[in-house]
């Protein structure tokens, strides 16, 4: 679930794509595979995505529960752990065991505690119902192979209140240097998203190349 571009000469081995998005018939990218993980904690990635930035702009606070969707190498996993504190808990999903192996290593270095890692499906982040304060896809949501049926497991594990947050690079800006279809409009993000119960709230253009998308799932009514 983890995303990558061919920025400059970069080539990494991705998965097989799952066709076009209902709603927008948008193109859904490949996923990148395991073997390309050492993109994701490449040195420049500060300068270009600013993720300490991003990370500042969610406003998280001690003892929330995040989950880290598409969480790969762990490399915003370990910087969500130290942001919600020994109280909060990040939950790292991912759907290759490459990757949970990889992540798992590097928090075991990091000596933190408060990050649970796990194997999710292509369609199912296997999270806990009512049990997430934020969840978050750095560079994901566009990979996504069920878009629709993980979204209402997304919604499903929110708590009441909770936020759905993607970075995503910015399909309106050509000069962007990623592949067009690892990147999302604000318009097709919306057009997807928000009929699957979540409401978009806030955009965010703070980053070098990223938005930054907030959605907050929609309290059910009562029938």
């Amino acid at each position: 679930m983890r995303t990558l571009g061919l920025l400059g000469s970069l080539v990494v081995v991705a998965l097989v794509g799952q066709g076009v998005h209902p709603i927008t018939g948008r193109h859904i990218a490949p996923v990148m595979g395991h073997t390309g993980a050492d993109w994701l904690d490449r040195p420049e990635r500060e300068e270009e995505e600013a993720p300490s930035k991003a990370i500042a702009l969610l406003q998280l606070r001690p003892g929330d529960v995040v989950a880290d969707v598409g969480a790969g190498s762990g490399y915003m996993t370990i910087r969500l752990a130290r942001a919600v504190g020994s109280a909060g808990r990040v939950l790292a999903v991912d759907i290759q065991p490459e990757m949970i192996e990889r992540l798992t290593e590097r928090v075991h270095a990091e000596m933190l505690t408060n990050v649970t890692a796990i194997l999710g499906a292509a369609d199912d982040p296997k999270l806990p119902p009512g049990s997430v304060d934020l969840e978050l896809m750095v560079d994901v949501y566009h990979e996504l192979a069920a878009p629709q049926r993980m979204l209402k497991h997304l919604r499903s594990a929110l708590k009441p209140g909770g936020r759905l947050v993607l970075l995503e690079y910015r399909k309106e800006d050509p000069s962007i240097p990623i592949r067009e279809e690892h990147k999302m409009s604000i318009a097709d993000a919306k057009a997807e998203i928000e009929p699957e119960g979540f409401t978009l709230i806030e955009v965010k253009e703070d980053l070098p190349r990223q938005h930054i998308l907030i959605f907050r799932g929609i309290v059910p009514r009562d029938p």
